[in-house]
């Protein structure tokens, strides 16, 4: 079901200017310094949120990254686009963002990591510089789903955390480049419509490890400092039960190992601010500040061992929240409450840039973030799905207000107060005095989507790809490959992901 942003009582449209976008992967906003976290250093997106707009609630729209990346390129929920998984990447098949601003004569330039099928499709951007996009046909295996199918990688993450240089985090540091020397060449050449430039980062994404000069930091912090507000027990909801099964990785960690990783992690977090700030300095240097607005995300969080779960995947907020700043005009400097999530992304970029597509913004399901922090509303819907590895059926979310939906399919619904129970460690579906939330966000769900049909639509298409692809006992016997590679680059190139640098 669309929901296109309105224009009814809007103040004037921010007037248009330049958009960095700056995109990080697997952030959990519990760790950063503007949202709270008393330990990490992240002194350079706290000096963004003292300069614009912290979104206290945003969220994404799918927690696992394919799906989420293909919401945030068009403005659209999964189930609409048919993007499930790691194996159904965004094709540019469907009208993106990049698209509408392409169009309308805006240079729309990426550097980095896009997690799309190819640069072979068109993905509506003017370039692609150093981008990472799926390898091969996507994950594959995630797609064992029934029965659960237990990776030969779940035992890496615990092994590998630690200390080091991944290529990950070099190509961070080619990608932050890269931007800086983009911008000082679109400096030189100033022209009358404003730019959208797309940073995409690959930290904090796993493998957890982190040069020595940033998990040093945090050398001296104890397993119980590092794990404050991330020591959710188990639970023992079924479907979470079953998922533990396959998405075993706790199995392999001990107090030390957690330790570590934990360090490597806010390390990687401490680098990820290091490369925004050099691109925000960059910003500066070249005199871009004032006509330029600069958007700071992350495509999902990570569960970092709260309820014996790594990575993604939950819909609970250590995995579907993330961090989102805006500064620049339009962006008030403040704390916003109201829900967001990643498909308001593509209305506020045709904002920001002055753009007006109405055909395009018919189909968005989101909203402009600028016409959002005009005109509040704590009460306001956001939604996630999820249809991937490790789970049984299909997972949705809906948060409104001070409350939380988390919808399985053939399962029992949990219902959280975030308000009174931030950690979300009581279930209050069962109570008497909360019966009519329960109702009231069950109803909210079906306005948006039949989650029955969506999760037997996702079944359907999977089995289809693994049948294409020779079955689930061949793909079963296919290489684990825990994490997307990254090229090995040196200079700015076009062109698909390679090997392992």
């Amino acid at each position: 079901m669309s929901g296109g942003p309105s224009t009814s009582g809007r103040e004037a449209a921010p007037t248009p200017a330049n958009l960095v976008f700056i995109l990080s992967d697997e952030h959990n906003r519990k760790i950063a310094g503007c949202y709270g976290h008393r330990l990490v250093q992240t002194p350079n997106l706290d000096a963004l949120a003292a300069r614009g707009t912290l979104f206290k609630n945003a969220y994404c729209n799918s927690p696992i990254c394919v799906p989420s990346r293909a919401a945030l390129a068009t403005g659209r929920y999964v189930h609409r686009i048919a993007a499930w998984d790691n194996a159904a990447p965004y094709r540019g098949d469907i009208a993106s963002w990049h698209h509408a601003a392409r169009a309308a004569g805006h240079e729309t330039v990426s550097i980095g990591k896009l997690h799309f099928r190819s640069s072979d499709d068109d993905n509506g951007l003017t370039e692609e510089i150093a981008p990472v996009h799926v390898h091969g046909p996507g994950d594959l295996k995630g797609l064992l789903r029934v029965p659960g199918y237990l990776s030969g990688s779940v035992a890496n993450l615990a092994r590998d955390a630690g200390v080091g240089r991944s290529s990950y985090f070099n190509y961070d540091c080619e990608v932050a480049r890269f931007a800086c020397e983009w911008l000082e060449r679109r400096a030189a050449r100033p022209q009358a419509q404003p730019f959208a430039l797309f940073v995409s980062f690959v930290l904090p994404h796993f493998p957890l490890i982190a040069p020595e000069e940033f998990y040093s930091l945090y050398e001296s912090y104890s397993l119980d400092e590092l794990r404050e507000g991330l020591d959710a027990p188990a639970s023992s909801h079924p479907a979470l039960a079953s998922m533990r099964e396959t998405f075993a990785h706790d199995d392999h960690f001990d107090d030390e190992t957690r330790a570590v990783a934990l360090r490597a992690y806010f390390g990687m977090v401490t680098a990820l601010d290091q490369h925004v700030g050099q691109v925000v300095s960059a910003i500066d240097a070249l005199g871009l500040t004032g006509k330029t607005r600069i958007i700071y995300a992350s495509d999902h969080g990570d569960n970092l061992g709260s309820r014996g779960m790594w990575e993604k995947s939950l819909m609970f907020e250590d995995s579907v929240g993330i961090p989102l700043i805006g500064v620049g005009a339009g962006f008030p400097v403040r704390t916003e409450t109201t829900p967001v999530s990643l498909i308001d992304i593509a209305p506020t970029v045709l904002d920001a840039l002055g753009i007006r597509s109405p055909d395009f913004l018919r189909e968005l399901d989101g909203k402009s973030l600028f016409e959002i922090v005009e005109g509040p509303d704590p009460d306001r819907v956001v939604f996630a799905e999820y249809h991937a590895e490790h789970a049984r059926s299909g997972t949705f979310m809906v948060r409104r207000g001070r409350h939380k939906l988390i919808h399985y399919v053939g399962f029992a619904p949990q219902l959280f107060d975030l308000e009174s129970d931030p950690l979300e460690l009581d279930d209050v579906s069962n109570r008497a005095d909360k019966s009519g939330v329960l109702a009231e966000l069950e109803t909210q769900l079906h306005r948006i989507v039949d989650p029955q049909a969506a999760s037997e639509r996702a079944f359907a298409d999977q089995a289809e790809l693994i049948r294409a692809h020779g079955g689930s006992e061949a793909i079963a016997n296919t290489p684990d490959l825990p994490f997307t590679p990254v090229p090995a680059t040196s200079k700015p190139s076009s062109g698909n992901a390679t090997d392992l640098p």
